[in-house]
């Protein structure tokens, strides 16, 4: 087994830096560039230009590594975890596409964006409630407690999926800060779908094709990160980022973790609720809790580097992903 999760995260690291000198310079000629927001960090405006869409590079990484290396490639479960994945990653594109390439700065409208991402998230539940005998029942994290929700269930997780897809979106703010973050929480989730298989919990118990495609997820993002990292010769788009909030999203359903995915995401759901602290400070009083909204852009404008603030919060990114596997062990039993 272990054999297949190295070669999961090896062929997508091998193909996503094989593919990765060759779109970056045809984005180039493209002027596929990125645009930066004028209120943003100053030293944010040389960025305007770089490269962006980049999530294609490491998708096709992660897609093609995970069916080479399953198991069971065209098994429901592997279907439904690629299909997710390439559905946000579509949405993401879409909206990278409008404002990029059509010059329209707001891209898709938010009510576009999430009519597309609740759709997904309830095909996702749908298939795993009913096809694949996912149930309707939440583990509580550090507890042996499984709550039964019923119909309940189906509202609940389409908007815990949205929420924490987003939430990896918004994380997409500095050079690497996505993808490490990424990666991390796939690492997380190649352990969780390991116990999730050997205890009998999941969805795919019968094999361990769950953490073959975390750890393609792993290897995808780490060679990205050699042209993404500070400073970044190519940014993932939301191409990208809705794409691996997807895969992680669907790998916690899969896993019965859903739960857990907050706390194994906890930076990505700070983030989130970063922008709706200020947003409803804002909005109710006309003052700001934070200099600047996503978290990461606070600490910039506090004096930090770019450097120190990715890798700060990596470290916390590192610290949620430890404490979710804790978190998760009770619930197996």
């Amino acid at each position: 087994m272990s054999e297949r999760l190295v070669m999961a995260a090896g062929l997508a690291l091998l193909i996503t830096l094989v593919l990765s000198p060759f779109l970056i310079p045809v984005l180039r000629i493209l002027k596929f560039g990125q645009n930066v927001r004028d209120d943003g960090p100053k030293r944010h405006l040389k960025k305007a230009g770089t490269p962006t869409m980049g999530g294609i590079i490491f998708l096709v990484g992660i897609i093609a590594s995970a069916l080479l290396t399953a198991e069971q490639p065209t098994s429901l479960e592997m279907v439904t975890l690629v299909g997710v994945t390439l559905g946000f990653g579509l949405i993401g594109f879409v909206d990278d596409f409008i404002k990029v390439v059509m010059h329209r700065s707001l891209g898709l409208r938010a009510y576009q964006k999430l009519i597309g991402q609740f759709g997904l998230a309830f095909i996702l539940i749908w298939v795993s409630v009913h096809w694949l005998g996912r149930g309707t029942d939440i583990a509580i994290p550090f507890t042996s407690i499984h709550l039964e929700l019923s119909w309940f269930y189906y509202i609940f997780t389409a908007f815990l999926i949205v929420l924490m897809t987003n939430a990896v979106n918004l994380t997409d703010g500095l050079d690497g800060l996505a993808a490490g973050s990424s990666m991390i929480a796939g690492a997380a989730y190649v352990v969780i779908a390991l116990m999730a298989a050997i205890h009998g919990v999941a969805v795919l118990a019968h094999e361990t094709d769950m953490a073959v495609f975390a750890a393609a997820v792993v290897g995808g993002t780490l060679g990205f990160l050699r042209f993404n990292r500070y400073p970044a010769r190519i940014f993932m788009g939301d191409t990208g980022s809705l794409a691996l909030g997807g895969a992680l999203a669907s790998l916690a359903i899969l896993t019965k973790s859903e739960l857990v995915f907050t706390l194994i995401g906890g930076l990505f759901a700070v983030e989130a609720l970063s922008v709706i602290i200020q947003v409803f400070s804002f909005q109710t009083t006309g003052k700001r809790i934070f200099r600047m909204s996503p978290l990461h852009h606070h600490f910039e404008l506090g004096g930090w580097s770019e450097w120190k603030v990715v890798i700060v919060f990596w470290m916390a990114a590192l610290i949620c992903a430890v404490v979710g596997i804790i978190g998760y062990l009770p619930t197996l039993g």
